[in-house]
């Protein structure tokens, strides 16, 4: 016959899961991870289960008893809170509940008044059972009990000696080894708080001068220093410091004619002087870049660096790998395209290589000396353009040896590569924020990114511009358009970014495009940071407040609320006893007004209480009744309300 089979549970419909658990979820360093699942067995008899969880690579499993929240649906629930960043591994374990089950039925007896000296002898044996898989202590405790039983005088002072609370809890938390059914395992991707949370300033080193059309070094960035830290950001984004090729060297405005004097574009990566791994000599060397890493340290800021598989005609790797580049049937090498965009100063690698390995191993080895010198943070450029087997395996790579190393895909492409690279291990991903300016589809994009199951594995670093593009909201809108963009991109999530320049409200289009004329991209730019009309102080304001409020600290805790015009965006976040509600204006030329509807009943606040709404960007103060309330916006001063809610 063999041994018994004691396999008589069901584990189903865990929860969260990215993809049935085919991918990691997401959180970051003092998270807590809540599990659900269905679990339950034949029969009527007790289950007991745990959330059994440890760090990858580590042999000792943690345990977090799972209470049954729901008995008629048969829903557990429980949870674990993880550590340092790196891959957390977890999974459900259930038992037969054997002595719970007895002593529930046996008690009903005893309730009742009949007899049950049979089922007190079922228990002496079941708890028998138990001193075969108890620890040693545990035995001892169980074998007096057992002496106690054997010279007890009645069913009565038996059932009072082996219903103990003590002696049913210590066999609760450990069941019978043989019943043990097992979930599959499944991973948690846990990164430090600053996957999170940040607030990206990008900039060119080279614009940082100020000397106008002398290229501005490392050392004029760390003179800079004081002022992006004051306005509250915590990452300092370059694109490429590398050397910038000189062949097909391009123009001011992307154009085909180059002056001896002019910059190139820093996209065009490699020079005699050497590739990825060098720094562009007009930015300064290796000790200037140190000696930044260590300012910034010193000013709460790190330094994300971009990270662009792109090679000018000279870079080194034409000559050492010719294999690696596309050639075109007359043998020429084949340069970039976005039809009907060209660009012959860029020479992309040919991930189908025959020797793509070696191009992988190069790759890594680039990745880790920048991570070597500091860098713990890399924006990657059209990471969509290369294969996904690739970056999940160089993700993993960077971050076996570097846990806390931060990656942020810079995808504007299809929604679905865009989340398959976000499931592959991109830490934070950019979004379509860009072109979302209507209330429908902001309130549609944003429900949508900040509730499972995008929540669990997508985080959205919205920009407010880039230097590649200049939103059409901002051509025409005047201060009040770069104010409402900002202060969306700061509270629709909890990481964003700016680039340099658009606290300045400055920019002219080229005509009919989403592209700033006199480009960054191709020129040196000198800049009067305090010129006239600038928005510093609400950056700055916001900043403070994200950083002071813990709501806008947390990503999925966004909800949009009703607003009777739909020129006006109303939403809000909450933490615990804290309530923040948004109302911005979505026209940056009219006055706008509407009746708001609060959420008070979720606020604890009844339907005729007064409470204050507190603007945290004006210090105005108002006096608000029941959830039906008027607010008017004039983007003339400020286009929004930030209102902290005071019972």
């Amino acid at each position: 016959m063999g041994s018994r089979n004691r396999k008589r549970i069901l584990i189903e419909n865990i929860q969260p899961l990215v993809d049935s658990g085919e991918y990691p979820l997401k959180r970051e360093s003092g998270d807590f991870v809540p599990v659900s699942a269905d679990i339950f067995r034949d029969g009527h008899q007790k289950i007991c289960a745990w959330v059994e969880f440890k760090p990858a690579g580590k042999k000792q499993w943690q345990k977090i008893k799972m209470n049954c929240v729901n008995p008629g649906l048969d829903l557990w629930e429980s949870g674990f809170r993880v550590g340092n960043p790196g891959i957390y591994e977890y999974r459900i374990a259930a038992y037969c509940e054997d002595f719970g089950s007895w002593l529930f039925d046996t008690g009903k007896k005893v309730a009742a008044n009949v007899d049950f000296s049979s089922d007190v002898l079922e228990g002496i044996a079941l708890l028998k059972n138990y001193l075969s898989w108890l620890s040693e202590n545990e035995r001892t405790f169980v074998r007096n009990l057992l002496k106690k039983l054997e010279k007890s005088g009645g069913d009565m002072q038996r059932w009072q000696l082996i219903s103990s609370p003590t002696l049913s809890q210590m066999l609760e938390d450990n069941p019978d080894p043989a019943s043990r059914v097992e979930s599959r395992g499944l991973q948690v991707r846990v990164e430090r708080v600053r996957a999170r949370f940040a607030a990206w300033y990008e900039c060119f080193p080279r614009s940082c001068g100020f000397e106008h059309g002398v290229s501005g070094t490392f050392k004029d960035v760390i003179k800079r220093l004081p002022e992006i830290a004051g306005m509250g950001f915590d990452v300092l984004y370059f694109p490429p410091i590398h050397p910038v090729g000189f062949s097909k060297r391009k123009g001011p405005n992307n154009s085909l004619t180059c002056s001896p004097g002019d910059p190139g574009c820093p996209y065009s990566i490699g020079s005699h002087v050497g590739g990825h791994d060098q720094i562009e000599p007009s930015l300064g060397n290796f000790e200037d870049f140190a000696e930044l890493v260590k300012a910034c340290e010193r000013h709460g800021l790190e330094i994300a660096l971009d990270f662009a598989i792109n090679c000018s005609p000279d870079h080194p790797y034409l000559k050492e790998h010719p294999d690696w580049f596309s050639k075109r049937p007359d043998g020429t090498i084949k340069f970039a395209e976005n039809p009907p965009k060209k660009y012959e100063d860029i020479y992309p690698i040919n991930f189908e290589s025959a020797d793509y390995k070696s191009i992988w191993k190069e790759m890594l080895r680039i990745f880790l000396f920048w991570a070597k010198k500091g860098v713990r943070i890399f924006r990657v450029d059209n990471p969509h353009t290369k294969p996904f087997d690739f970056w999940k395996w160089i993700i993993e790579e960077v971050q076996k040896k570097y846990p806390d190393v931060i990656f942020l895909a810079e995808a504007f492409t299809r929604p679905k590569v865009m989340k398959a690279l976000a499931k592959l291990g991109f830490t934070q991903s950019y979004s379509y924020f860009t072109w979302r300016n209507g209330k429908q589809e902001l309130t549609d994009y944003f429900s949508e990114l900040t509730t499972p199951p995008e929540s669990d594995f997508y985080r959205a670093n919205l920009f407010t511009n880039t230097p590649d593009i200049f939103p059409t909201f901002l051509h025409n809108g005047g201060t009040a358009a770069y104010k409402i963009r900002v202060i969306l991109a700061a509270t629709l999530s909890t990481v964003y970014g700016i680039f340099q320049g658009f606290e300045l409200c400055e920019g002219i289009p080229v005509p009919g495009k989403e592209e700033y004329l006199n480009s960054d991209k191709y020129e040196i730019r000198t800049r009067d940071w305090n010129a006239p009309g600038n928005i510093k102080y609400l950056i700055t304001r916001l900043n403070q407040l994200r950083r002071e409020m813990p709501a806008l600290q947390e990503y999925d805790n966004l909800k949009f609320y009703r607003a009777e015009n739909d020129k006006i965006l109303f939403y809000g976040k909450s933490m615990g006893d804290q309530h923040l509600l948004f109302v911005v204006s979505l026209d940056p030329h009219l006055v706008q007004n509407s009746f708001v509807y609060v959420p008070i009943e979720s606020m604890g606040i009844g339907s005729e209480q007064e409470y204050q709404v507190h603007d945290l960007l004006t210090d105005r103060r108002y006096l608000w009744r029941g959830a039906r309330n008027y607010v008017e916006l004039n983007p003339k001063f400020e286009p929004a309300h930030i209102f902290l809610v005071r019972k």
